[in-house]
């Protein structure tokens, strides 16, 4: 005998004698009432693991029967049957969680069907999902051989992270294991692509859009000249975050159009927001604007002046733009914010950047609780879900909504969980960032960084004569040999940014219409 208990309840349960035979046969075990009350008394007595629920029973109604089972075990599948096809019946059902809804007369396999979508649907989803990334594997791993330009490397990464996710939604470890290794595979060899096409792509009509050209090139031809634009730059968000935040925004949005665009080098935030806003290069920016730009061993912030790149950027364009700009930083900042939104009606342009998930990332080195809340990337996932949802940015995007604004999101760059130490060896001026570092007479493993003995080569600064820059392959991390025994267990599986990895450099960005 099944272990599956079904009660069943229905006026006229007599009548629907063949359909109960039919599931005891599929070895289901059947208990029938006629009415509400009797229903919830043998819920009392008994532990069942599905009801099937007429709408339309004397006494007791279906929907009030309802509204008292869920009181008493929330979370009992219930699958309503009714002969009405009334729709406020139907929402009112919907609104009290049932498990399916089906339309009298029913047949035998209409009800096998709904049991086994509410009983077994873990079970066959994570049978279809395995048996569907088995044979994926194969045309990844064909398709790792053969990539080779930067449209392939976006597609294939957005093929990782679907199933990444989709793995860890049916926690299947064997095969979360083995896409792991896929990824490590996969950004070895996009290490070894960067290395060899990056300099070219700085010089070279045939590249992808890049932080520079991200804002000339994509989001002035998708500005809406009716009804204004909302620009968000939420920091430091991986494009499997963007997957996983996308579906709140679904409420107030439809995508119309999403690209990848490709992070500058280094993948930080005073390199690659700042080339965003100001539409430059870093060197070019250190060049045109030395009042606004910051060196790596510079004192003082390194991003305080995007809004006046930003604002000198529409001026080279030749925009006529009405535009605001807002950097948000605190819950504090985001719910004024959000609370004066309205006030942004005129803008042609309103421009947010959210500094949230690059905390998340800082505070996972710094904080005991953050490490245990974001100990690796599906928690890191889940972190930054759990932040947006009931962020001030939703009930921005809201009123933007509302106001008729297209909606804009994107980011500057990502970041990666960073697990293996890679010794390097500077002067005492050599910057302190973990995924990159610049400086003179640097000493380090070859085989480990992309060596860029001319700053200049690739449109970046020199902070002495002969400054050199070198960046992290895959998911390493720079350590001094100076106490490097406690160095490296301090940074060890923390999330970093500034290096060569397809989380940090294939980032999304997105075109949203309002529903």
């Amino acid at each position: 005998m099944s272990n599956i208990h079904i009660l069943w309840v229905d006026d006229e349960i007599d009548l629907l004698k063949p359909h109960v035979i039919f599931l005891e046969k599929k070895n289901y075990k059947v208990t029938t009432c006629t009415n509400g009350t009797d229903a919830l008394d043998l819920i009392d007595e008994e532990n069942f693991d599905v009801v099937f629920l007429d709408e339309n029973m004397p006494g007791l109604t279906g929907l009030e029967t309802l509204t008292e089972i869920k009181s008493k075990n929330a979370n009992l599948p219930i699958i309503m049957i009714t002969k009405s096809e009334e729709e406020y019946i139907m929402e009112d059902a919907i609104g009290n969680k049932i498990a399916d809804y089906l339309i009298k007369p029913v047949n035998p396999n209409q009800i096998l069907l709904s049991l086994k979508k509410n009983l077994s649907h873990s079970r066959l989803i994570s049978e279809k999902t395995t048996s569907n990334y088995q044979r994926e594997f194969r045309k990844i791993a064909m398709d790792l051989s053969m990539v080779n330009s930067y449209e392939e490397w976006a597609e294939l990464y957005k093929k990782l992270v679907y199933w990444e996710i989709e793995l860890e939604n049916i926690n299947d470890q064997g095969m979360i294991e083995i896409l792991d290794s896929q990824k490590q595979e996969a950004n070895a060899q996009f290490f070894k692509f960067i290395q060899k096409n990056y300099q070219n792509w700085l010089h070279e009509d045939d590249k992808p859009i890049l932080s520079h050209t991200l804002f000339k090139d994509y989001i002035v031809p998708n500005l809406d000249s009716k009804n204004g634009t909302l620009l968000v730059v939420i920091d430091n968000l991986r494009y499997d975050q963007w997957r996983l935040i996308e579906p709140f925004i679904s409420d107030y949005y439809k995508k119309s159009e999403e690209i990848s665009f490709y992070s500058i080098l280094p993948t930080a935030t005073q390199y690659a927001r700042n080339a965003i806003f100001s539409g430059l290069m870093p060197s070019e920016m250190e060049k045109m604007y030395p009042q606004y730009w910051k060196n790596d061993t510079d004192e003082d912030g390194k991003n305080l002046f995007e809004k006046e790149f930003l604002t000198e950027q529409i001026k080279r364009l030749g925009l006529d733009l009405k535009h605001e700009y807002y950097k948000i930083t605190n819950l504090r900042s985001g719910k004024q914010l959000a609370d004066a939104y309205k006030g942004t009606k005129e803008n042609d342009l309103t421009v947010i950047v959210y500094n949230f998930v690059d905390m998340i990332s800082h505070a996972k080195t710094e904080m005991e609780v953050i490490k245990e809340l974001a100990d690796d990337d599906k928690a890191y996932r889940s972190l930054t879900m759990s932040w947006f949802k009931n962020s001030p940015l939703i009930s921005i995007i809201q009123k933007a909504q509302e106001m008729g604004q297209r909606l804009i999101i994107t980011t500057d760059h990502g970041t990666i969980n960073s697990k293996v130490p890679s010794k390097v060896i500077g002067d005492k001026n050599i910057s302190s960032n973990l995924r990159y570092k610049t400086g003179k007479s640097l000493s380090f493993n070859n085989k480990e960084v992309f060596f860029v003995k001319n700053p200049h080569d690739i449109y970046l600064p020199k902070i002495h004569m002969n400054s050199s820059f070198i960046f992290a392959k895959e998911d390493l991390f720079f350590a001094y040999p100076n106490n490097y025994n406690h160095f490296v267990k301090y940074y060890k599986n923390t999330y970093q940014h500034g290096g060569i990895s397809l989380e940090e450099m294939i980032i999304p960005c997105a075109v949203l219409d309002p529903k």
